[in-house]
């Protein structure tokens, strides 16, 4: 990965527990990158299932074995060994889109980027990708812009942060906020930065992901409460067209 003693411009942060198929494919991408200067952090959450065996065959930068509460505990406690001036969460089973796509966010970061984002591949019915267009990040209010693997946080802004653990689904979502508040210098990256592993728990549990988002933007003041209830109800919407109509949803994510 980085060279020894030298501070590495990324840090990947990856989460896992009990996900050793899913960590290989992570993994896999990470090996094929044409950009080298980047550690691997993975924080796991004592898995049984031989992760730990296969982590001994990778090259991991840092590894922290250690009961947590949940996968933003989990972001928490690596978030405090992360060396890398820039950040990227990419959890067990998600991967990097292409080989080169630390070389072209590496690329976009001479101007002081102080977050990137860009948009994704879903995968979907086995190993089908839909690409999902990233929204601009000014409509935040209305909901995550990307996926979050898809987002690039610089690490001095994002360290005096935390992940708030009473969200069990949307505390990336309350992170961003606070996020954005920060930083004025926003990059759009114009192609995919990830593939999003379909299934996930945000995906198992919508319902009470809607509702944090409901409570988190009543939280920080981002909107009125009309325009908060517009949203929840429109992300109800979002979610029964996915459901019911997934051609009409995926053709529509592919042109926003």
């Amino acid at each position: 990965m980085a060279e020894t003693g030298k501070t590495p411009l990324f840090s990947i942060v990856t989460v896992t527990l009990d996900n050793v198929g899913g960590l290989r494919n992570t993994y896999e991408s990470l090996e094929k990158q044409s950009f080298r200067d980047f550690e691997w952090i993975v924080k796991d959450g004592y898995s049984q299932d031989g992760t730990l065996k296969y982590l001994e065959t990778c090259r991991v930068d840092i590894l922290i074995t250690e009961p947590d509460k949940g996968i933003y505990d989990a972001m928490n406690k690596a978030l405090d060994h992360v060396n890398g001036r820039y950040v990227i969460f990419l959890n067990a089973a998600d991967a990097l889109s292409k080989s080169n796509v630390l070389e072209r966010i590496a690329e976009k970061l001479s101007d002081g980027a102080e977050f990137l984002y860009g948009d994704s591949f879903e995968k979907i019915s086995g190993d089908h990708l839909k690409l999902k267009r990233a929204r601009k990040h000014q409509k935040v209010r209305q909901g995550m812009f990307t996926h979050h693997q898809a987002m690039i946080y610089k690490t001095g802004i994002l360290q005096k942060l935390k992940f708030n653990t009473d969200y069990r689904i949307a505390a990336d979502y309350d992170l961003t906020l606070a996020y954005l508040k920060r930083c004025r210098n926003i990059v759009y990256l114009n192609f995919p930065v990830c593939i999003f592993e379909e299934g996930g728990v945000s995906q198992q549990r919508v319902g009470l992901g809607r509702a944090e988002q409901f409570h988190i933007r009543k939280q920080r003041k981002c909107c009125s409460i009309l325009m908060n209830r517009l949203i929840f109800c429109l992300q109800f919407l979002n979610w029964q067209l996915r459901r019911f109509f997934p051609s009409v949803y995926w053709f529509l994510k592919r042109r926003i």
